[in-house]
């Protein structure tokens, strides 16, 4: 069923706004730093935290609407829930727990446990059953917990940083595995992240959030290719500038000039990747058009290459390989050559 919600939540002085549409069979993911009310809105959308005014409706039945006073409880919405610690019954095993939504629904006993060893079976962990929480890895944990949410066959299913308290080796495992049961699954799923490969890879459309609004809407692949703040540009590794475009030409809004390939006029963004940069101790002849001189403020190992941090007009990050840094020398507080091809950056409309 679809899920629609137009949700404000007023908590102290912080405010959360967002629309929210969700259609059946596919995953909206919330991306956003800590603190931007990701959590607040699956909360809200859980029924935990109650709207301040605006609506929530799922499958054409209103469960929030402060100004019509509707007010659906949690445990009367057809809504599974993940949350980031999984909240296993400790002394349950892995089955009664799978099992316990079923029984609250009013099914027996006998029939809730059939129920809750096929969906075990299929997350993988038959032979966990009678396990308890203690007993089980965290990726484990996990597979109980979603299966726990989706064996009551709900509407809606909510996942808060369900791949957060995973080390990186099982969390690579855990999330090809959520991928295929969220592909199998055919209502309306909403995740909470603040990684953006969970979101890249778990969701089919990204809403992110920052300071409690929503900055930007849209496919996992146009977010990449388009950013439209600081913080989306760093999460998918672009430089990121704002500025007035005349022909080729970009003044940026914070000083600089760039170069671009392709024609456009007005305000844009302009982006490059951090491998798109090239650093020279001398200005380089015959270099591409934008050129600049810029400092060193700080080096870091990222990945398999070396990020440079450069402060300059503008400034910008580049990734270069660990033997460019052994031949130039780098260091803080260094004076170096950029040089980004004209070719390499990509100018788009604000």
């Amino acid at each position: 069923m679809t899920l629609q919600a137009t949700l404000n939540v007023h908590i102290g002085s912080f405010v959360l706004t967002a629309d929210v549409e969700v259609e059946p069979g596919t995953t909206l993911a919330l991306l956003g730093p800590n603190g931007a009310g990701k959590s607040t809105a699956l909360r809200a959308l859980a029924g935990l935290r109650p709207l301040s005014s605006g609506m929530i409706e799922l499958g054409g039945r209103l469960v929030d609407a402060p100004e019509k006073g509707v007010f659906v409880p949690p445990e009367q919405r057809s809504v599974g829930v993940v949350f980031q610690d999984y909240l296993l019954f400790g002394h349950m095993s892995a089955v009664d727990n799978v099992a316990f939504g079923l029984r609250a629904r009013g099914m027996r006993k006998r029939e809730a446990n059939a129920a809750a060893a096929e969906w075990l079976d299929r997350v993988g962990l038959a032979a966990q059953a009678r396990h308890r929480p203690r007993q089980l890895s965290g990726g484990q944990a996990q597979r109980v917990a979603l299966a726990r949410a989706l064996a009551i066959q709900p509407d809606l299913l909510l996942l808060d940083e369900p791949l957060a308290a995973l080390d990186a080796a099982t969390r690579i495992q855990i999330r090809a595995q959520l991928r295929k049961h969220l592909d199998a699954y055919e209502g309306a799923t909403v995740l909470v992240t603040h990684d953006p490969l969970d979101a890249m890879v778990l969701a089919d459309r990204l809403l992110v959030v920052e300071n409690g609004s929503v900055v930007q809407a849209g496919s996992p692949a146009e977010i990449a290719k388009r950013p439209r703040t600081d913080y989306i540009a760093a999460l998918v590794g672009l430089n990121l500038y704002r500025g007035t475009a005349d022909g080729v030409s970009i003044k940026l809004d914070d000083g600089g000039v760039l170069t671009t390939a392709h024609r456009i006029d007005g305000p844009v963004f302009v982006t490059f990747p951090p491998t798109a940069v090239s650093l020279h101790k001398t200005r380089p002849e015959g270099s591409p058009r934008n050129t600049w001189l810029a400092e060193v403020a700080g080096i870091e190992q990222h990945a398999d290459t070396v990020r440079v941090r450069l402060t300059g007009t503008p400034d910008l990050l580049a990734d270069v390989t660990t033997a460019a840094v052994a031949e130039l020398r780098l260091t803080s507080g260094q004076q170096v050559w950029v040089t980004v091809k004209a070719t390499e950056t990509h100018a788009y409309p604000i």
